[in-house]
């Protein structure tokens, strides 16, 4: 009985000394915000005031797991995430019940299913397309669907291990960002694009531009099979690639060749390219030296520019073309930008891919400048409109992050990731493994391709590349939708047949 007392004393004693405690914190607090002047709610409300920033701080994830219905969330809405979460898995991505998407939105696309569809035996598999014919080592790519740009640095290393190896599984290409070339990129054998980016991390000379020798030790990688020039992006058109100091660690420092600690920013254009002309130039340039198919990314901002762009192709010869052009949407993507450029720069890739292929068309250059489409394009539909508008290629960065776990914890650009996709701290990086992220990487590969060609076949084609505008309708403002092939006629009508 005596032991009975003490213990309850004990816990009354410990009790009143956190209420204590607790009393003692608030008291500090309120004078601490009582003449603090740098917040005028806590100023005017100590103590209670600091609830405001905590739920303001807490509320997108409230409204993410609580109050979001499936379709109303962004950048990515939760029936997005959830469909690329069961295809990694290997789960079934069948639904019951009819659709959650609201169909009358203007914009969405609807795909033309065909009366009598090929049967089951009459069906095609994608074949693989050749990229940079006139390069001494051309490209014969596997896939349709691929993997965008995403560096080192910016991205942790058991991601980057993660999407190699699962790529090599999925038989796709990884892009490997501006970020350069990484021991882990390698090490999972697949095919990889080397990206140049503005700050030619990896092949940098001392006084900015491309070291030569730098550039052949790259190319001599057999998994090196593509260059990739990064003129911009759609996370910050007109902006320089920004890796945080917290984010780079020494390994990172000694690849990208920058100073550990601080801030690393990229330029906001290669210097040395003032004009279509200097860039058909670099072009040439990387080509010959690599002896590998060389194209370029971008956001497009205009159709005069890209016109531009291909007529100086014509004036120089196929010799100067690229071999591709990845067109970025301006919807923003997965790296650390400002709001205004994320929100307002650069257009759509919805609007701009269809442009640009009817712009290549025109001068002849169908067979010669592959168009490989990226901008939040991660679900079979998204892939499907793409290739119909006149995509060769889709490429996705977010898609895969989902594949690896990613929940939208909107992070990307600081250090705190709490699935380990984009840091470097071992704590957080501990609860990405990679023998099990592979395998997500290859199944969301092979599920986008799978679905796609489901797609296709509903239409009536054989294989997803022989899809066309007409076989799409975008839903129009008065709940009329209108086949695509009307509202962006493609430039050769006899391939919409």
């Amino acid at each position: 009985m005596g032991f009975a007392v003490n213990a309850l004393e004990a816990l009354v004693f410990i009790f009143v000394g956190i209420i204590g405690l607790i009393a003692l914190a608030a008291v500090f607090l309120f004078f601490v915000d009582r003449f603090q002047t740098g917040d005028a709610i806590r100023r005017n409300y100590p103590v209670i005031g600091r609830f405001r920033g905590l739920f303001t701080e807490l509320g997108e994830f409230f409204r993410q797991y609580f109050f979001a219905m499936d379709r109303e969330e962004l950048p990515f809405n939760r029936a997005q995430r959830d469909w690329v979460g069961r295809a990694a898995s290997g789960k079934s991505n069948t639904v019951a019940f009819g659709s959650t998407r609201n169909l009358n939105v203007p914009g969405t696309p609807i795909f033309v299913n065909a009366p009598f569809p090929p049967l089951d035996d009459q069906f095609a598999k994608t074949e693989p397309l050749l990229i940079g014919p006139t390069a001494r080592t051309p490209y014969l790519a596997p896939s349709f669907f691929n993997i965008s740009g995403m560096s080192y640095g910016a991205i942790s290393k058991p991601a980057v291990q993660a999407l190699s190896q699962g790529a090599k599984e999925a038989g796709i290409w990884l892009n490997t960002g501006e970020g350069a070339l990484s021991p882990f990129h390698l090490e999972g054998g697949c095919d990889l694009v080397f990206q140049i980016g503005t700050a030619k991390y990896g092949i940098r000379g001392d006084k900015g531009g491309i070291d030569e020798e730098k550039l052949r030790a790259a190319a001599a990688h057999d998994s090196v099979r593509m260059f990739e020039i990064k003129m911009s992006q759609g996370a910050k058109p007109g902006k320089g690639g920004i890796l945080p100091g917290e984010k780079i660690t020494d390994q990172i420092a000694a690849i990208r060749g920058i100073e550990k600690g601080r801030d690393s920013l990229s330029p906001n254009r290669h210097p040395e390219i003032n004009n279509f002309d200097d860039m058909l130039d670099m072009i040439s340039y990387v080509r010959e030296i690599t002896g590998k198919p060389v194209g370029i990314k971008t956001v497009v901002g205009s159709e005069v520019v890209m016109a531009e762009l291909l007529d100086a192709v014509v004036h120089r010869g196929e010799d100067y073309a690229p071999d591709f052009i990845t067109i970025d949407g301006g919807e923003g993507g997965t790296g650390a930008a400002p709001m205004p450029l994320i929100d307002l720069v650069g257009m759509s890739v919805r609007e701009a891919l269809p442009m640009v292929a009817n712009l290549r068309d025109q001068r002849g250059l169908k067979d010669r400048i592959r168009l490989i489409a990226s901008g939040k394009l991660v679900n079979p539909g998204d892939i499907a409109w793409a290739l119909a508008s006149g995509a060769d290629f889709v490429v996705s960065a977010r898609g895969f992050m989902f594949a690896l776990g990613c929940i939208q914890a909107l992070k990307c650009n600081k250090n705190t990731c709490p699935t380990g996709i984009t840091t470097h701290d071992p704590r957080f990086q501990k609860g990405l493994v990679v023998d099990s992220k592979k395998g997500r990487v290859a199944r969301y590969a092979y599920s986008i391709i799978h679905e796609v060609e489901t797609i296709a076949h509903s239409v009536g084609v054989a294989e997803p590349r022989l899809m066309r505008r007409r076989h799409v309708r975008i839903m129009q403002s008065n709940g009329r939708s209108i086949p695509m092939n009307e509202i962006m006629p493609s430039y050769n009508p006899v391939s919409e047949m």
